[in-house]
C-alpha cells in the first residue's frame, strides 16, 4: 500500500506539481522580462542615433542659412557698386 503524505488536506503530489508550476511561471515570466527590455534598449539606441542625425541636419542647415544670408547681403553690396560704377 501506498502511503500518502497530507498536509492541510492537499497531497505531496499536489505541492510538488504547484512548485513546479511556481517555477515555471517566475522562469517564463524572467526570460520574457529579459527579452522585452533588450528590444527597449535596441530601440531607445536606435532612437538616439536617428535623434543624432536629425540634429546634425539642424545644425547644418542653420549653417547654410547664415552662409546664403551672408552670400545675398554680398551680392547686394556688389549690385550696389556696379551701380554706383555705371553712374559715374
Amino acid at each position: 500500500m501506498k502511503r500518502q503524505v497530507m498536509t492541510m488536506g492537499l497531497s505531496l503530489d499536489a505541492i510538488i506539481v504547484a512548485i513546479l508550476s511556481m517555477i515555471g511561471t517566475v522562469s517564463g515570466s524572467y526570460i520574457s522580462n529579459r527579452k522585452s527590455q533588450a528590444l527597449i534598449a535596441y530601440r531607445l539606441e536606435q532612437l538616439e542615433s536617428k535623434v543624432n542625425l536629425h540634429n546634425n541636419l539642424i545644425e547644418r542647415t542653420y549653417k547654410l542659412e547664415q552662409t546664403t544670408t551672408l552670400q545675398d547681403e554680398k551680392l547686394k553690396e556688389t549690385n550696389r557698386r556696379v551701380e554706383a560704377l555705371e553712374r559715374a
